[in-house]
């Protein structure tokens, strides 16, 4: 998620103060991703910094008005006009741990699968009631945040088919001798960076 763009795609819209900016963000999406005053504020001091907002004298009430530049705009459109990549280095907490988990002796890896099966089939759940409990939408603001509900449902089945992937995948793995601890490689690692083909390191490089 983009709090930069995000907010500047919204100052595009016109001049806002910092809570302005919040509210406006958290209408705008659904209230999935509530922003605390801090990370607005210095996400607006980094825009500024960056010459894609100016700041404004504070009015009678002591609110001060932020403005986007056009190198502002530019940047909120290109955010807007371009596809998000999701780069393969992502790293997924899930997927880390379980990961990590199948190498290590006594993790009943088993037993990490079905706790997580359980935890995440009660988040859909949860989330399909809400989404049912939902009217269609009739303004914007109540579409944006529909969207927002049902790309957090198709994630947590997504989750759910790859947790029953990795258990069928394991009980394979197993039976071919393929899943078991690994135990500390005592060896001095190399020095240096490995060098790259594409994404995949192939050597090592001194420094």
């Amino acid at each position: 998620m983009s709090v930069r763009q995000s907010l500047l795609a919204i100052l595009d819209q016109g001049p806002c103060y910092g809570y302005q900016l919040r509210t406006e963000f958290d209408r705008r999406t659904g209230s999935s991703w509530p922003l605390n005053a801090g990370q607005i504020y210095n996400t607006l001091d980094r825009l500024e910094r960056d010459g894609l907002v100016e700041r404004g004298t504070p009015d009678d009430d002591g609110q001060i008005y932020y403005r986007i530049t056009a190198e502002g705009t530019a940047e909120a459109a290109r955010w807007l006009g371009s596809p998000v990549v999701r780069s393969a280095a992502t790293r997924d907490e899930l997927a880390i741990k379980l990961a990590v988990a199948v190498t290590l002796p006594q993790v009943d890896i088993v037993r990490a699968i079905e706790v997580q099966r359980s935890a995440s089939t009660e988040t859909l759940k949860e989330l399909t009631r809400a989404r049912d409990a939902t009217e269609a939408p009739e303004t914007s603001d109540a579409f944006a945040k529909m969207l927002v509900m049902d790309s957090l449902i198709f994630a947590a089945e997504a989750e759910l088919r790859w947790l029953d992937h990795t258990e069928t995948q394991l009980s394979l793995a197993t039976a071919a001798g393929h899943a078991t601890p690994l135990p500390l490689n005592t060896a001095a690692p190399k020095r240096g960076r490995p060098v790259k083909i594409g994404h995949t390191p192939v050597a090592w490089e001194k420094p």
